[in-house]
């Protein structure tokens, strides 16, 4: 049988990992229209993304696994 300690680590991880995941997966990081010719102002991040991405709207599965994985880890000095 699967111990509580090794269940809330996997949980733990599992919402980290969902929680990066979705956040990676999102949408585009560079601008696809961008000049090439334009050196100035040429980078990696889009001019208009909020920080949506760390909303509780988005990452709700992932903070309830995490959440769940925390309280089974802390479970036995409860």
């Amino acid at each position: 049988m699967i111990s509580i300690e090794l269940l809330g680590a996997i949980s733990l991880l599992g919402g980290l990992v969902y929680m990066a995941w979705a956040a990676i997966n999102r949408g585009r990081m560079s601008d696809r229209t961008a000049n090439p010719n334009d050196a100035g102002k040429r980078t990696l991040e889009p001019r208009h993304r909020a920080l949506g991405f760390l909303s509780w709207r988005a990452n709700w599965p992932g903070l309830v696994l995490a959440a769940l994985g925390g309280l089974l880890l802390a479970s036995p000095f409860l």
